[in-house]
């Protein structure tokens, strides 16, 4: 009875959120390819996950980070992830907030189409979902970005989300592809660029670095290639500091 409605008011807020988030286009589909796949976008602060849930093509599971799925882990992680750099005047009204939603992303992230993902011995479950989810011919989408400079569009990538398609190959005895993917909420649109495919014969670091590099060089190519218009940065900025593209 509490997951019905658990799902029950899942639903209603996915409707609200539609209802007011902007449409988002799709460009670039057909490059995603006839197998399943791993989509590395930039995270855009929430406009990725929610980007992504409202209006990717397909079967499809998203990366969520796990601790926005336990009702006791929520406050901390919101608060540091998303506030923490707010003016100390200000801060007590975000550590409340920070309480808050906790019902409500507990309630989201469980019911959406979203694979947990951890930071610490956890992993593991994170890697053999995602591998699970990829065998069952879902697509995967997963923002790699971290804390550290990379250029104007993007932040660097924490690279070990790499080794799925190692467990993968072994699993499945196929080579798993990575899809590049700039989302730009200003243009309302999320561009879908070409892949690279996992290369089992090298060795995992040069393979990690590699297809690293790749999916971040596609991302900003993507980005300056486009029209005039704001970044949304991985850091949770005021609207005034983000960057433009070009």
């Amino acid at each position: 009875m509490k997951k019905r409605l658990s799902y029950r008011c899942y639903r209603v807020i996915r409707w609200f959120v539609k209802l007011f988030y902007p449409k988002i286009q799709i460009k670039g589909e057909e490059n995603l390819p006839d197998t399943p796949c791993l989509v590395v976008a930039n995270h855009s602060q929430m406009n990725g996950p929610i980007a992504c849930e409202l209006y990717f093509p397909g079967k499809r599971y998203t990366w969520c980070i796990g601790q926005m799925m336990h009702l006791k882990e929520v406050p901390e992680y919101a608060f540091q992830d998303f506030w923490a750099e707010k003016p100390w005047y200000i801060r007590w009204f975000y550590k409340m907030l920070s309480y808050l939603i906790a019902p409500v992303s507990v309630c989201v992230f469980n019911n959406a189409n979203t694979i947990a993902v951890y930071k610490d011995a956890r992993i593991i479950s994170t890697f053999k979902n995602t591998v699970k989810r990829l065998s069952e011919g879902a697509n995967v989408v997963i923002f790699p970005e971290h804390d550290v400079p990379h250029n104007h569009i993007i932040c660097d990538f924490q690279d070990k989300f790499i080794d799925i398609a190692r467990l993968y190959y072994k699993k499945t005895g196929q080579a798993l592809s990575f899809v590049p993917m700039y989302i730009a909420p200003s243009l309302k649109t999320m561009y879908i660029g070409k892949p690279t495919q996992f290369c089992s014969s090298e060795p995992i670091d040069g393979e990690r670095s590699r297809i690293c590099n790749y999916l971040k060089a596609e991302i900003t190519n993507m980005a300056v290639s486009l029209p005039t218009h704001r970044v949304v940065p991985y850091k949770n900025l005021p609207q005034k500091q983000y960057p433009y593209n070009k």
